[in-house]
């Protein structure tokens, strides 16, 4: 029995190499565990993975599995230090975390026989057993959000890789397993067995981040998708034609929205008087019509010259499919797909089999590789059928559409990217996620902040969501409900309006009067933050931790990191609270609760500086998002661009007030292939210190690492928030100058271009401390924008009683102190003093003005939240 062992161990290494050489893994991947880290005892076998994460199996034949499973991909890792002692019938295995205490009785897995003591600093956490029922998982996600109204769907959750219960465990039992071929892996299913366990036990207590680290080593890692997808998408199940949307995307342009990818819903193609009142069913049971590959030419009349033009204004696009009904025989390409699949015509429907291997390569080859070649950039599978494939058992049809799509696109030299459903454990290797039609209502934006966070504990970290819901209520899109949904999408991973095709619903910004500018700073802002996302991405790759993770990860030991559900970290530097209520009609403010972990925080929109470790109650102006960056730390920003393939002149490092010695390292790669999974990257690493609270030191270091084509030079912008002139300024010895910004109250300083291999030393002395800067500035960059439109709404007030009235000098002092700073910057200092004592007297003053009724003066008072 032991020599076929081996036999069998030898034979799977060959298939682990197959699968290393197929497109759909990178050469890291290799199902079959080092010898040395599996310990066969009777019909039982496990795998010490790492030294939190094993995997446990049971056969009554001595038979196991050592080929990939749809989910678990690597198991040849590093063997951790473990020891092993065999006494009778018993196996013991301890690791630096686990106790592993096996008893053979020739029965399968029970509490009897199978025990595991998790551990922590020689500390017993708890102790897991094979009936233990996991109810303090932390959940992770699920296949769609259609028909979701809310937090009505947040039952529905499947279970996670972490769980407060100190372990998770997953049961890939009677998942189906790749076949390991050279030419395309492909899916097949398990031998049948007459009892067959195959567990894999995640015993990490509360360090989350090193459960999706080892989930992510065993099941793959999260690939980054190409940095356009990080830009905005507009999306819109309309009618559209050629013309139609180049004068859209003029219109973009216009209102200086910047945008990366071209959406078209299904109407691209002929739909034969598809109609959602008179449905018809085709010969495969789908709607006819719902499934396409003919361009409607009514619409599109020259489809190449089209996707030509989308090119030439560097916009990604994506077209949507539902392939269920397979290849109707009114498509253009009908006969040829008969002829490439079968070697003969026909004129039946060709019936969709994606999980044939034939059948899928010629959809590929004769249905989508020629539009692909004109410029399609990835494809939007609207997969919304029956779920379970119908000739494979036990596979899911979402799951198998990501795998084959994702890694057909794998053959090309750009980075691969697909939009679809989740399709269950896996998924996570197949970005982006398409999450379905929900209703349009507060309560679904609300549930969609802690859904795309707690997607974090199954690696599925991208996805999109219909910004501004799909499913309307009848009524006129509702602006302040969409403004707020935008701006919790630019705080998302993927930035997608989109909805139903209902006319009373509106998705252009520019046609919301009252909240288009805001909706347009929302959009910005993602644009700005752009760098600091893609590095996150790139983090994501390497560590497990996605984009958008729950607040848990960093604080497992804080209650209120598990209680307050809708926040969560964006990044590893910045905490993002987003509004999901309306503002209150008379102060035009958004209440929002929100805790602040230990630390100190500065509020990105307000220029306002919080201590953390408690809750806080904020009150919110329409432009204003709950986005709370680290105190000290440093942000890698974008100045404008149009989209993300342009590349700006100069870099911007944001610099948090506050702190003391911190450091970041900008990541940066070629954007569009996959040379980062060989390496092909640079970093930089910039560190800043200050000095008897004067004078600030920061580092450039010089790059480490290179990529293609990368660039030689590079130029930075300094960007020091909440910040006064400095007295003087030092880059590599050379003097410099500085720019005052009175509307962010933020000093730039623009260093020149220099080689990237070479460092750059600056300092930075102040007249004053950053400690007294701080008190100066605190809050200010967000009572000056509120204090011009709160003078605003009182002369408007006092022209309504008073033709020829006048505001008393206090207010026009306080809205003056903007221009007094455009003005005379280096007296920021003590014009900001000024304003704080004008803060003080400012209540009265306004409740005080004769000719402005006391219900405004009151609501603005609340608005300027003057005490």
């Amino acid at each position: 029995m032991m020599l076929y062992q081996q036999q069998m161990l030898t034979a799977t290494r060959w298939v682990g190499l197959l699968l290393c050489i197929s497109t759909a893994f990178v050469c890291a991947d290799n199902p079959v565990a080092n010898t040395d880290s599996v310990v066969q005892f009777g019909n039982a076998r496990f795998t010490v993975l790492t030294s939190q994460l094993i995997r446990m199996e049971y056969s009554t034949d001595q038979q196991f599995e050592d080929r990939a499973s749809l989910a678990f991909v690597n198991r040849n890792l590093p063997t951790p230090r473990f020891t092993q002692k065999i006494v009778g019938k018993s196996v013991v295995l301890v690791t630096e975390h686990i106790q592993l205490n096996y008893r053979d009785d020739d029965r399968a897995f029970h509490d009897g026989n199978l025990q595991i003591d998790i551990r922590s600093n020689k500390k017993r956490l708890t102790r897991w057993t094979p009936n233990l029922h996991d109810d303090k998982n932390l959940k992770g996600t699920l296949r769609t959000l259609d028909q979701a109204k809310g937090w009505d769907f947040e039952n529905r959750l499947e279970q996670g890789i972490v769980s407060r219960s100190g372990w998770a465990l997953v049961d890939d039992s009677d998942s189906n397993v790749f076949d390991g071929a050279a030419d395309w892996n492909w899916v097949t299913t398990r031998d049948s067995k007459p009892t067959y366990t195959d567990w894999y036990l995640f015993a990490h207590g509360t360090d989350y981040k090193k459960a999706l680290f080892d989930f992510t080593q065993v099941a793959g890692k999260i690939p980054m998708p190409p940095k356009y997808a990080l830009g905005y998408w507009w999306s819109r199940y309309w009618i559209y034609n050629d013309h139609e949307l180049r004068d859209l995307v003029k219109q973009f342009r216009d209102f200086k929205i910047p945008q990366d990818v071209l959406v078209i819903d299904m109407d691209w193609h002929e739909t034969y008087g598809f109609s959602g009142n008179n449905a018809e069913l085709d010969p495969q049971g789908q709607l006819r019509g719902w499934t396409g590959y003919t361009w409607n030419k009514k619409l599109f009349p020259q489809p190449e010259k089209f996707i030509q033009w989308t090119n030439s204004q560097q916009l990604k696009t994506a077209l949507n499919l539902h392939p269920a009904s397979g290849v109707p025989n009114m498509e253009e390409k009908h006969e040829e797909f008969s002829q490439a699949y079968s070697g003969k015509k026909t004129d039946a429907y060709i019936p969709y089999k994606m999980s044939e291997k034939k059948w899928a390569q010629t959809y590929f080859k004769v249905l989508l590789k020629p539009m692909e070649q004109w410029g399609i950039d990835f494809w939007w599978l609207d997969w919304q059928q029956y779920l379970m494939d119908k000739d494979i058992s036990g596979l899911s049809v979402t799951w198998w559409l990501n795998y084959t799509f994702f890694t057909h696109m794998e053959k090309t030299a750009q980075r691969p990217m697909i939009f679809h459903r989740w399709g269950g454990l896996g998924n996570h290797r197949y970005p982006i996620g398409f999450s379905g039609d929900a209703f349009t209502s507060w309560q679904t934006l609300d549930f969609e902040t802690y859904f795309t966070a707690t997607a974090a504990n199954v690696g599925y970290g991208y996805w999109s969501h219909d910004i501004g819901g799909h499913i309307g209520d009848g009524q006129p899109t509702d602006g302040e409900l969409y403004l707020r949904w935008i701006q919790f999408g630019a705080l998302s991973p993927i930035l997608r309006t989109h909805s139903s095709k209902i006319s009373t619903i509106e998705r252009r910004p520019w046609m919301f009067s009252t909240y288009f500018s805001a909706m347009r700073d929302a959009i910005n802002l993602r644009y700005q933050l752009s760098p600091y996302i893609y590095a996150a991405t790139h983090n994501t790759y390497t560590t497990g931790v996605s984009l958008l993770h729950p607040l848990y990860y960093d604080y497992p030991n804080e209650e209120l990191a598990y209680e307050f559900k809708t926040q969560y970290m964006f990044g590893d530097t910045l905490l993002a609270a987003p509004i999901t209520s309306p503002i209150d009609r008379k102060t035009q403010l958004a209440e929002k609760k929100i805790w602040l972990p230990k630390g100190e925080w500065f509020e990105l929109s307000t220029g306002t500086f919080l201590r953390g470790d408690k809750v806080v109650t904020r009150y919110y102006a329409l432009n204003e998002i709950p986005l709370f960056a680290k105190s000290g730390s440093i942000i890698p920003m974008s100045p404008e661009v149009k989209n993300l393939q342009e590349k700006p002149r100069a870099q911007i490092l944001a610099i948090v007030p506050g702190g003391n010695s911190e450091s970041i390292e900008l990541y940066e790669d070629d954007e569009t292939t996959n040379a980062y999974q060989q390496k092909k990257f640079t970093n930089r690493r910039v560190s800043k210190v200050w000095t008897n609270n004067k004078t600030l030191y920061l580092s450039i270091e010089p790059i480490v690492g290179s990529y293609d084509n990368m660039p030689q030079m590079q130029t930075y912008t300094l960007k020091l928030l909440n910040s006064l002139l400095p007295k003087s300024i030092y880059v590599n010895g050379q003097a410099l100058t500085a720019e005052f910004s009175h509307a962010e109250l933020a000093t730039s300083i623009y260093l020149p271009a220099l080689s990237v291999h070479e460092k750059i030393s600056i300092e930075i002395t102040f007249n004053k401390s950053y400690a007294e800067q701080i008190l100066a500035f605190n809050g200010n960059k967000g009572f000056l924008q509120r204090v011009n439109k709160a003078t605003e709404k009182l002369k408007f007030a006092s022209a309504q009683t008073d033709w020829g009235g006048t505001l008393p000098n206090a207010v026009y002092d306080a809205s003056n102190i903007i221009n007094q700073l455009l003005y005379q910057p280096e007296e920021a200092y003590g014009v900001l003093l000024t304003l704080n004592n004008y803060k003080k007297t400012l209540r009265k003053t306004f409740q005080a003005i004769p000719n402005v009724p006391p219900e405004i003066s009151r609501d603005l008072v609340e608005y300027l939240e003057l005490k």
